[in-house]
């Protein structure tokens, strides 16, 4: 078979990844030291293992998921040394509805022994209710297609499991009151979410303060912030902007947007308080 061919079968054959994972990233960066290792330009390498130099750059990159024959023709190519095949077990696709920016504070969350959230775009993903997560992704731009919208809220959905499924874990969200006021999505949307924040707020271990529109001081002005104490006793911060979030590890840093959260606490309504002005705007509605 001559690599023009392999390469139309490459193509035909294999479909960029949408949201690539840290697997595949890892897996492009040790082919691509391989084959550098080996003295081998991409267009070198891509004609003894019979692929496109298209496709070994888009491996090499993470944008694409070897096939077995990818790999096998590659192992050949670098020595022998097993290594491609054994980190090949280990490849994921990425998580379908998590940003790929996202992902790796997802996988905290989910083992976390506390959890802090302030937010002042929208309403927190882990309290929103059905309607208002499909809101604020057909919101999105430019425009997601069905089939990721719905992707984007079955992932959402999902992750608020953690809100029962944890009931020793202290979950706390502090939001700005003017995001319940936005109307995002309609009266009836609205109304909706009001009652899932009510439901989602009640337990314990979840508690919910609002910082009112008159309030005089702030400490969090630069922006939303997760903060969380992982089981080994680290704390860990994320921060979140256009298309891009930081996980902040930091001691100094991550103590710097605790001290903010903890002063922003003192200034927003307690918990009871919130949850009245929560019931007043469902009310107005």
């Amino acid at each position: 078979m001559t690599t023009d061919n392999a390469a139309a079968m490459g193509n035909t054959d294999w479909e960029r990844e949408p949201d690539p994972s840290d697997s595949l990233r890892t897996f492009g960066a040790v082919v691509q030291a391989l084959r550098e290792h080996a003295g081998l330009s991409r267009a070198e390498f891509a004609e003894r293992v019979r692929f496109s130099k298209h496709t070994v750059e888009s491996v090499e990159l993470g944008r694409r998921m070897p096939d077995e024959s990818f790999v096998e023709r590659a192992e050949e190519v670098v020595g022998n040394t097993g290594a491609l095949r054994k980190a090949a077990r280990h490849l994921t696709r990425g998580e379908p509805g998590l940003a790929a920016w996202f992902r790796r504070w997802a996988r905290l969350e989910k083992v976390a022994v506390s959890l802090c959230t302030y937010e002042c775009r929208l309403v927190p993903g882990l309290l929103q209710s059905e309607g208002y997560a499909r809101a604020v992704f057909d919101n999105s731009i430019p425009l997601l297609t069905d089939g990721q919208l719905e992707a984007q809220v079955s992932a959402r959905l999902e992750r608020q499991k953690m809100l029962y499924e944890r009931p020793h874990v202290p979950f706390s969200f502090i939001v700005e009151e003017s995001v319940f006021r936005r109307n995002l999505g309609g009266r009836e949307v609205t109304r909706e979410l009001y009652d899932q924040v009510l439901r989602l707020s009640a337990p314990r271990n979840v508690t919910l303060q609002l910082v009112p529109l008159e309030a005089e001081a702030h400490a969090c002005l630069d922006g939303p912030m997760r903060l969380l104490e992982a089981p080994d006793g680290r704390r860990i911060g994320y921060s979140e902007g256009q298309q891009n979030g930081r996980l902040i590890a930091d001691p100094k840093e991550v103590g710097l947007l605790h001290h903010r959260y903890d002063t922003l606490r003192s200034q927003a309504l307690n918990p009871k308080d919130s949850r009245g002005l929560l019931e007043r705007l469902r009310g107005e509605l």
